[in-house]
């Protein structure tokens, strides 16, 4: 079964999320744990975290099908500057702690970028590094990397920058990924080319592994396959088209996972949720 959503406000308090999807009619969704770009935020209230769990429970949002929080952007797990590598570490158990509190199981994060300090093959080592000692003070919650579009100094943007992160990550049952569409079209993944379809995912299966697959991202691109720009367009009026989300919809390997919408209209979210699933069988 699809569950697909949409990335939804948790402002001022993130017992709202829950209730935001339900709007939508989404089965999913997404949230920012914490103002997406400060270093830290308050705690939640006692009564905020029953009020979230109370309506996941209520409207069937199930932590591994369905709820896909989202990093801080300030986070850089990769940083060479060692004053902003040890804060981002310090924000990221902090969420990773949130999520636990809310009683989700995995947190979605931008990899990081080396701003052309390092090498990206240091950079992906220091990543991998960071993600071990946050799960070393944190238990049970997933780390799951997003492909970056591979825009200034990100890494993360193919397959084999992930795999190798995988590879150092020494808790392989925490660590996963989420394939953003448009961010694999910018870095080069021309997911418009439907005809090589199998082929785009038989070559992440042998490179990543399905298993590692915890969620997506679904968003169509504004600009051509390999442009390394991160500019979202609504599903089937960008550069992948409406083609490609077809066949992800009639495709059982991502069912049971969070699909994510982060188009650029919120108000069309509806529509879009319900044009993925007028595609599905489910």
């Amino acid at each position: 079964m699809k569950f697909i959503g949409a990335h939804v406000s948790a402002t001022p308090l993130v017992s709202i999320a829950p209730e935001e999807a339900r709007l939508l009619g989404a089965k999913a969704f997404a949230f920012n744990l914490v103002d997406p770009l400060k270093w830290s935020s308050p705690a939640y209230s006692e009564a905020d975290i029953e009020t979230f769990r109370r309506r996941c429970s209520q409207y069937g949002y199930t932590p591994d099908q369905c709820i896909l929080p989202h990093s801080a952007f300030v986070v850089n797990l990769g940083s060479p500057d060692a004053r902003k590598l040890s804060m981002s570490r310090k924000t990221f158990v902090d969420e990773l702690k949130r999520c636990k509190a809310l009683g989700l199981t995995r947190l979605n994060f931008h990899p990081g970028s080396h701003l052309k300090q390092v090498s990206l093959e240091e950079c992906l080592r220091t990543v991998a590094e960071s993600i071990n000692r946050c799960l070393a003070d944190t238990d049970s919650v997933t780390a799951v990397i997003e492909n970056t579009a591979g825009q200034g100094s990100n890494v993360g943007f193919t397959f084999e920058q992930l795999a190798e992160i995988i590879c150092h990550v020494e808790d392989k049952s925490r660590i996963g990924v989420c394939i953003d569409t448009c961010h694999a079209m910018a870095s080069g993944y021309d997911l418009s080319d439907t005809d090589n379809y199998k082929k785009l995912w038989d070559e992440f299966d042998s490179t990543v592994g399905f298993s590692y697959l915890k969620g997506m991202h679904l968003n169509d691109a504004l600009r051509q396959a390999g442009s390394r720009i991160d500019r979202h367009s609504p599903i089937g009026k960008g550069t992948i088209g409406i083609d490609f989300f077809c066949l992800l919809m009639a495709d059982k390997r991502f069912d049971n996972i969070p699909l994510i919408l982060e188009t650029p209209n919120p108000e069309n979210w509806a529509e879009e949720i319900s044009l993925l699933y007028s595609m599905t069988e489910n």
